[in-house]
């Protein structure tokens, strides 16, 4: 979802309607009236899709953000991480929404700890014969989360933030990756 758009979203928007008009003005011309409607349903189509195409592109450049200062802290009493730093809208345009999605990889195999239930989870088949037992000992070593950090930044503003996840008690010697977008 986008939720500002720039003047050049407006231009893009007013390029799609206008070849629009002009795809149903050159179908309604048509002297075979069972082609008039598929010739307008077709450019309906393709042109949705160009324009949707070309409002996603545009949204990549022209709503930029960068994460600076970006540091982490385990607090150990209640098993969570949590993630702190400065977002900055680099871009010229404002930026809606910037979400921060941080991925926590266990690297336990790495140390030596290798078993069999740390990396085969069941599932499909396997999972409906399995007891509740089983399906305990089945952990995840990967754990995906989506935060929002930052809303209506302007062009130039900077935001510290500070956000708060899980850390599961069995991951040892953790990866960590973090990616930013801007809406």
């Amino acid at each position: 979802m986008m939720t500002y758009l720039t003047v050049w979203h407006y231009l893009v928007i007013l390029i799609v309607l206008l070849l629009f008009i002009l795809v149903v003005i050159i179908a309604l011309q048509n002297a075979n009236k069972k082609l008039r409607f598929s010739m307008i349903f077709s450019a309906f189509i393709s042109l949705v899709l160009v324009g949707a195409f070309a409002m996603m592109a545009l949204d990549k450049y022209t709503k930029k953000v960068k994460v600076t200062s970006l540091k982490n802290k385990r607090i150990l009493s209640l098993e969570k991480i949590q993630y702190s730093g400065i977002v900055k809208n680099i871009g010229k345009y404002t930026v809606g929404r910037v979400e921060l999605e941080i991925k926590l990889v266990n690297k336990g195999h790495v140390t030596g700890n290798v078993k069999g239930g740390n990396f085969y989870n069941p599932s499909g088949f396997g999972d409906f014969f399995a007891t509740a037992t089983q399906k305990k000992k089945s952990k995840p070593q990967t754990l995906l989360m989506t935060f929002v950090i930052a809303k209506n930044l302007k062009a130039g503003q900077a935001k510290s933030f500070k956000v708060t996840m899980p850390y599961p008690g069995y991951f040892r010697s953790t990866a960590d990756f973090t990616r930013v977008f801007a809406h």
